[in-house]
This record gives C-alpha cells, structure tokens and sequence, in this order.
C-alpha cells in the first residue's frame, strides 16, 4: 500500500547523487532527465554550489524524446559541458524518463572516455530512493570508477566519512573541526569535500591507514569494499560529537584505531577541554534548564540529544528520527547511543517521517519547552510558545557559510545558536 508523506525532508536519488558530485572541486553532474529535474533536486537537497540547479548542464528531455531517445541530445549536452566548464570530470545522471525508456548512457560515456574524457554514468533513476540513497550511490560509483588500488599505506592518512554536504546545513563547519582536532593528533584528513581537495584525494583514498564514518548508520557497503578491497578498516562512530564528552570519546578512539601516543591524545584532550570549559563556566548560564525535544535525522539527534543531556544539563523528553531506518541493526545502534546518557533519564524515541504524524507526537508532550528541529517545526513551535533551534534539513530561513556546531568548538557555536533562539 502507498504512503503519502506530508512534507518529506528531502529529494529523490538525484538530489543526494548531486550533492557529492558537485560539492567536489572539479567535478560537473550532467542531468539526463526532463526539465526541471535540477532545480527541484538542488532546492530539495539546499544544494548552494556553482554548478547546480539552473547552471547545472541538463538535456531536459520532452515527449518526442521518450519515443525516439535523446542520445543525439546527451552527446550535445556532454561537449557543451565540456566546452563550457573549467572541469576535470563529468558525471551523468539519468532521472526518470532517461530510466524508464533505458536510455543507454553508459555506451555514451565509454566512448567518451575512449576519446581521454573523463566522463562517468551514474545510473540511478530518481524513482529508485531517496537523497541518502543518493549519497550512498554517489560514493559506490566513486569507489568503482576512481579510487585505484595503493601499494603501501600513506602515514597518518584518515578518510573522513559521514557528514552529508547540504543534507547538513552544517556540513563545511564540521568537516573543518573535525578535520583541526584529527590534525593536532598528527593526521592527514581527506574529507574529499574541503580545503580544495579534489578526486585526486579520492583516488588515493586506498593508501588511507583507517576511514572514519561520523555516523550512525550509513555506507555500511562502502566501509566493507573500502576493507575487502583495499585493505582500509572503518571506525564508526555513532552520531556527531559535539561538545567535549562526546569529542573526547571520538578522539580516543581514534587515537585507539590508529594506535597513537596516547600522550598526544591526551595532551590534545586537555588543551581542547580546557578551552570549551574557560567558555562554558561563564556562559554556562544562559539557557537556563529546559524540557526538550529533537526532530532530525539520526546523525543530529543523537549527537545534540546526548551534548544537551551530557553536557548541558538539559532534559530530553522526546526523540523523532526523520529518516527512514531500513535494517534493525542501525536503528538498534541510535537507540542504544540516545539511551546511554550520563545523567538524564533517556527520552522516548520515535522513527516517524510524516510531518502530520511528527507533530501529533509532539502534542504528546506538552512539558517541552524547546525544540531541536528544522524549519519545517518552526510553526508549531510558535504557535506553542516552544522555544525552536532550527538546526537540521531544511534550514530555509538563515544562511550557514562555513559555521560548525560539532567537535569542541562547535559545541560553542551550537550554544549561541540555541540562546540567540530565546
């Protein structure tokens, strides 16, 4: 039986595919698909790149198309592209009509990469998933297509997964915390997404000594190709760490994973603690104590849940993951992490996706008094006097460049922003 979903927090396929492909430098998503296919997938997944929604290239297929093909127009698009952009690397992407009708684009793009184009196919219609799916096709066709086999391990080289760019209005922010704390243990960080890096930094990914997923639930194939093929071994760990009981946690067990001086670790331990702490002591005060509630997906909740409890003193009521949990053992996995809280009683936790159904789960609840969400709960948090943090997807009313609430210094921006919500 059909679900219908009011307001679903994100695009098809296509939207979490474009996500990756364009956050890479030197990398252009060519849309094979009907008119419109980018900017509805660019404003569904808050896609802000250069190349995207209407400057992404599109051969915007039409009813003749479906009855005679669109090669002769995907080939005109592909050399435009090519012409066009200052890009490296091209990749298609067949949406709905090029997927019904079997639109052969990967005979298009060999022949393009016989011709020394780097031009790669990316079929996955966007009726086939959501845009996590997309994400997670995104890094399959990356691991098929570019990373190449290392003879040796590369020193201190780390893969930094799970942090979803735009899917995370945070996204920038948090890959660069992260990326600082892993640099004062003495690392090289590929996040493929920042400080320029390019597929180069994906096509060496395989000499990495460990890939770190920063989240509960995603690219289980890709951490177990990444250890049978190229011998790379996965810590994951489950949700984002913010504030300092939960960012000690994660650099210990880095420091564990990759076998560091454990002086080191510590000694970056106490230098970061110290810091956070100097600022919390004297501005620890100024949300005073709260009941309150989480609507996010699972990477947020866990973490804002547990730095709030942990951290903030603050009391969880409710937990609502919005995205879908397809295996029981990630959706055991959230549980466990959002019931192991050091001080407060743990929250009731659902995994609900409808907005209608979210907010008659929220009624359930009248004793909270603020709320981690997004925009979309921003009406009903003012309509009930609920003091509203929009931090997740979508996050359509405030513009977020490169500010991050994870890690040490994160927590701290996360705190400003929860104040400046009163």
């Amino acid at each position: 039986m059909s679900v219908v979903l009011e307001s679903p927090r994100g695009a098809c396929v296509l939207g979490g595919i474009m996500n990756v492909i364009s956050a890479i430098e030197g990398c252009v998503p060519i849309f094979h698909s009907g008119p419109g296919c980018t900017m509805q997938t660019a404003a569904g997944e808050s896609n802000d790149e250069p190349i995207s929604a209407v400057a992404c290239p599109s051969t915007n297929m039409q009813e003749r198309d479906v009855v005679f093909g669109a090669e002769k127009k995907l080939r005109t698009t592909i050399d435009g592209a090519i012409e066009i952009y200052d890009a490296e690397n091209f990749f298609v992407l067949t949406g709905c009509t090029a997927g019904i009708i079997g639109e052969d684009v990967v005979s298009v793009c060999k022949d393009y990469q016989d011709r020394g184009y780097n031009v790669y196919p990316i079929e996955t219609p966007g009726f086939a998933g959501d845009g996590l799916l997309g994400y997670e096709v995104g890094f399959r066709v990356l691991l098929d297509n570019i990373v190449e086999e290392s003879s040796e391990k590369e020193k201190g080289l780390v893969n930094l997964f799970g942090i979803i760019p735009h899917r995370d209005p945070y996204w920038r922010g948090n890959f660069e915390e992260l990326t600082r704390i892993l640099k004062k243990l003495g690392l090289k960080v590929n996040t493929f997404f920042t400080e320029h890096q390019t597929l180069e930094n994906v096509r060496r990914s395989s000499a990495a000594e460990l890939n770190i997923i920063v989240n509960p639930y995603i690219l289980k194939t890709a951490s177990e190709i990444y250890e049978q093929r190229f011998n790379v071994p996965t810590l994951r760990f489950p949700g984002l760490p913010i504030g300092a009981t939960d960012t000690t946690e994660f650099v210990r067990k880095v420091g564990e994973a990759l076998n560091l001086d454990k002086k080191l670790v510590e000694a970056v331990i106490a230098e970061e603690e110290d810091y956070v702490y100097s600022y919390h002591a004297v501005k620890g005060n100024g949300l005073g104590w709260n009941r309150f509630a989480v609507v996010a997906d699972p990477n947020l909740a866990v973490g804002a849940t547990r730095f709030l409890a942990n951290d903030y003193s603050q009391t969880p009521k409710v937990v609502i993951i919005t995205e879908a949990m397809y295996r029981p053992e990630d959706k055991q996995r959230i549980i466990d992490r959002i019931n192991d809280l050091e001080y407060a009683t743990p929250p009731d936790i659902y995994f609900e996706s409808d907005y209608f159904s979210i907010i008659e789960i929220l009624e359930k609840y009248p004793e909270v008094s603020m709320l981690i969400g997004s925009s979309t709960e921003r009406e009903y948090c003012s309509n009930n006097r609920i003091q509203c943090c929009a931090l997740a997807f979508p996050l359509y009313d405030k513009m977020v460049v490169n500010k991050g609430i994870v890690g040490y210094k994160g927590s701290l921006s996360l705190v400003e922003e929860l104040y400046n919500f009163l």
